[in-house]
Parts: structure tokens; C-alpha cells; sequence
């Protein structure tokens, strides 16, 4: 077995190697007019590709095994009470620790980290949004940059035409990605699947395109510049002061949104999502009412599109159409795949991940999206549930002896 591993490793080695041959050993002089060969380029092209695909099989192999430490018979099993009292042992230290760093990184790391930080936190609030839309109700939305679009522009255009402030338009903002969420869930509400996938992402090509072209309504691809930063009783502030305003802010927004979802999530609507996904059919034969749990499940996590929409044109002071194409609606659907669909918790950390890992890896270069992806593949490879899966709460019936 582990012969004929080696040699599939070894003929994919030497497959690579044929590919990359015009790339990595043929190079042009077009001042001398001669060809250089780069040999040394090509053994090692072989060897990484080699080494890199023995790995992936033995991982592979690992998991098709199930070589994963597991519970076996005379090991003691933990009760649910004794497995939840271990969590809350870990979970509470957790949570000093990362409060601890949270509060004190803005006067710790410059100003680009805390940019990039308030950044990931406006994707955390996205990705939940998403979440409720996608991972609970399992509705595939490819046009939620459009509800992200919508709080932008309603800042930027309320503040240009009638002077509205960053705290009065922060509510209006998230209404009206809402309106839009519910007049984008009156025309889906038959469809399923990638029938809904795609009328979604027309949507979001429809507004993207509305915003792009329509000069005297949204100023075209020009977009809309010096939107104000949000204020705090009119005290002046430098850019490094606003900065570390607005990450605070970010941090009680995040918070908040966690809340509510999560209390949404525990609720009847919650429930009622939950059954939809699982079987539409089987939860309007229970007699939930198919279409009110759809429309509500677009209005607010559009609605969370909207406050993230607000926020990003506060911070940026400068919005346009190309900040909210497909693939920025691609960008957010990874963070809910790969943190798990479903998983609040799971969602954050794959935002952190999402935005911080391009970031930390431009000592690679020009070789930093590739080692992204690579990322991205091998955590949906061995993780298909997501980094943090969601974890299926389960209700056990037991009689009380008399």
C-alpha cells in the first residue's frame, strides 16, 4: 500500500513538472536573444510536489481510517453535565484572555493593524448576517453584497443631501437593506436551491449596476467621497483617535450582533429556519408558515448587511460600485462555509481567518493568494463542516422513579 502511495505521489510529481516546464525552466533573454535553462527550477518544482502530494495522501488516508483518538470501550465517558462543566472551566479563562487583548490592541499595534481589525469585525458582522440566511434557513443568497451596497449608500447619500449624521442613518441604514431584503424574498419564495442562487446574484448585479450607472442619483463609478467618520459629542479628533473609536464601536456592534443572533437562532423563528432547511415540505406540513419565515430570514440578515454598509463607508470615507460586486458576496458566503455554517462562534473565527490570513501572508508576495487558497482547500478537505461545526442540540426524555 504504502508502494503504490509513493509512486501515485511520484507520477503526480512528474505531472506537475510537465506542466510547469514552459513556465519555471524556459526563460527568454530578449537582450542577449538566447534561451536559459532552468533546470535546478524544475527538480525543484518535482520535489515539492512530491513531498506535498505524500502528505495529502497520508492525511487523506488518516481520515478515510478514522485514525482520530475516540472513545473505546473501558475508557470512562464523560456525562453531559461533566462535559459542559469542563467547557465553562475553559471557556470562561478564554474569554478574560481575549477581552484582555481586544481592549488594550489599539494602543498596542499601529494603526494598520487596527484598520485591518476593524475590517475583520465588519466581515464578523456580515458573515452572521449571512449566516441566518444561508446557515440557518439554508437559503443560498450569492447577492448579499447588494444589503451591504444599500447601507453604504444610504449614509453616504443621506449625509450629502440633508446632512444626516453617522448615528441617525446607522438605523435607517440597516431599515432599509431590510425593505430591500424583503422585496428580494417576495419573488424567491418558490424557488430553491440553485434557482434561488442565481436569482440572488442578479439581484445583487441589478443594485451594483443601478449605483454604477445612475450619475445624478449615486454619481456613477466616480462614487462619493469625504463621507464624515462617526462623532462622539462633537469632540474633535485625529485620525488615530477616530480609528480607535471606531474599532471600539466595531467591538460593541460585533458583540451586540452575536447577541441577537444568537437569541434569534434559540427562538421559534430560529426553530422554524432550522426545520425549513432541514425539509421545506415536511415544515409547512407542520403548519409554519413558509412564507413569512423566509421574508423575515431575508429582512434581518439583510438588515445586519446594513449596519456593516454604514460602518464601512464611516471608516473608508469614500465608497463606489466596485466595492460591492460578486465577490464580495463570495467573500462573505467563505467566511460562513468556513467557519460553519450555522456556528456563531465558527463564523467569527472563519472572518478572522478570511481577512487576517492574506494579510499576514504578504511576505509570500506574489505567491500569497496561492497560499490562501491552498489554505482554504485543505481546511475543506479534512474540515468539511466548516472550522467550528454547528452542534445539534439534542433533548433526551427520562422518567423519574417515585
Amino acid at each position: 500500500m504504502i508502494v503504490e502511495e509513493i509512486k501515485k505521489s511520484f507520477l503526480t510529481s512528474l505531472w506537475f513538472m510537465f506542466l510547469t516546464f514552459p513556465i519555471m525552466v524556459i526563460r527568454v533573454n530578449t537582450v542577449d536573444n538566447i534561451i536559459q535553462w532552468r533546470w535546478a527550477n524544475l527538480l525543484l518544482v518535482g520535489i515539492v510536489s512530491f513531498g506535498l502530494s505524500a502528505l495529502w495522501r497520508y492525511m487523506i488516508r488518516r481520515k478515510e481510517l478514522g485514525i482520530v483518538q475516540t472513545e473505546v470501550d473501558g475508557i470512562a465517558r464523560e456525562t453531559l453535565s461533566q462535559r459542559l462543566l469542563n467547557e465553562r472551566r475553559f471557556t470562561l479563562p478564554a474569554l478574560v484572555v481575549v477581552s484582555i487583548f481586544a481592549l488594550s490592541f489599539p494602543f498596542i499595534f499601529s494603526l494598520y493593524q487596527t484598520n485591518i481589525m476593524i475590517t475583520a469585525m465588519i466581515y464578523v458582522m456580515l458573515g452572521l448576517g449571512l449566516n441566518i440566511v444561508v446557515g440557518v434557513a439554508g437559503l443560498l443568497d450569492l447577492g448579499y453584497a447588494a444589503f451591504y451596497c444599500v447601507g453604504a449608500y444610504s449614509y453616504a447619500l443621506l449625509n450629502y443631501h440633508f446632512g444626516l449624521g453617522f448615528w441617525t442613518v446607522l438605523g435607517l441604514g440597516g431599515g432599509f437593506a431590510a425593505m430591500f431584503g424583503i422585496i428580494l424574498g417576495f419573488p424567491v419564495l418558490r424557488l430553491r436551491g440553485d434557482y434561488l442562487a442565481i436569482v440572488t446574484l442578479g439581484f445583487g448585479e441589478i443594485i451594483r449596476l443601478i449605483m454604477e450607472n445612475w450619475n445624478e442619483f449615486s454619481f456613477g463609478p466616480s462614487g462619493i467621497a469625504n463621507i464624515p467618520r462617526p462623532g462622539f459629542f462633537g469632540i474633535e479628533m485625529n485620525l488615530v483617535q477616530v480609528t480607535t473609536y471606531i474599532y471600539f464601536l466595531m467591538i460593541v456592534l460585533t458583540l451586540f450582533t452575536i447577541f441577537v443572533v444568537n437569541r434569534l437562532q434559540n427562538s421559534r423563528i430560529g426553530r422554524a429556519w432550522i426545520a425549513l432547511r432541514e425539509d421545506e415540505v415536511a415544515c409547512q406540513a407542520m403548519g409554519i408558515d413558509k412564507r413569512k419565515t423566509k421574508l423575515m430570514a431575508f429582512a434581518l440578515g439583510a438588515t445586519w448587511a446594513g449596519f456593516a454598509g454604514v460602518v464601512f463607508a464611516a471608516k473608508t470615507t469614500f465608497i463606489n460600485p466596485a466595492s460591492f460586486t460578486l465577490w464580495e458576496s463570495i467573500n462573505i458566503l467563505c467566511v460562513v462555509v468556513l467557519g460553519g455554517m450555522g456556528s456563531i462562534v465558527g463564523v467569527v473565527v472563519g472572518a478572522f481567518i478570511l481577512i487576517l490570513l492574506p494579510e499576514y501572508l504578504r511576505f509570500l508576495s506574489e505567491f500569497r493568494i496561492l497560499a490562501f487558497g491552498a489554505v482554504l482547500v485543505i481546511t475543506m478537505v479534512f474540515r468539511p463542516g466548516g472550522i467550528v461545526e454547528t452542534v445539534r442540540r439534542t433533548y433526551e426524555y427520562k422518567e423519574t422513579a417515585h
